[in-house]
Formats: C-alpha cells, sequence, structure tokens
C-alpha cells in the first residue's frame, strides 16, 4: 500500500499544527505558573493578558485540525 503525496502533506500539515499548538500551551502554562508565583505581577493581570490569546490559540488550532480530518474523511468517500 503506497502513501500517496496529498496523505503525507496532511500528516506533516497536521504533525507541525500539533507540535506548535504544544509548544505554545506549554509556553503558556509556565508563564501562568511564573505569574502565580512572583510577588512583582498580579495574578489577576497576568490571567486577564494571557487568557484570551490562550482561549484563540487552542480554539483556532483544534478547529484547524477538525477541518483537515473532515476534508481527509470527504475524499475518502469519494
Amino acid at each position: 500500500m503506497e502513501i500517496s503525496m496529498r496523505e503525507r502533506l496532511t500528516f506533516w500539515v497536521t504533525f507541525m499544527v500539533s507540535t506548535t499548538l504544544c509548544i505554545s500551551v506549554l509556553a503558556m502554562v509556565f508563564a501562568f505558573l511564573l505569574g502565580l508565583w512572583a510577588k512583582e505581577v498580579d495574578n489577576a493581570e497576568i490571567f486577564k493578558m494571557i487568557s484570551p490569546a490562550f482561549s484563540t490559540l487552542i480554539g483556532g488550532m483544534i478547529g484547524f485540525l477538525s477541518g483537515i480530518k473532515l476534508m481527509q474523511n470527504d475524499e475518502d468517500k469519494k
């Protein structure tokens, strides 16, 4: 069974998006943790600044990955 170029491309794009998502989430969690224990930083301000970016990033990446999966399933039916 030979894998088509489109399937390879889909795999690598999905892999890179997933890797980027993991790195971004880890960086944001690390920033949250630093903000929680830093005495100079107001915790409420850290959460106000990072929360919208966190939600946008997670939502966008999940939407992108589910779009790829839906397109792949749609092409498999044809």
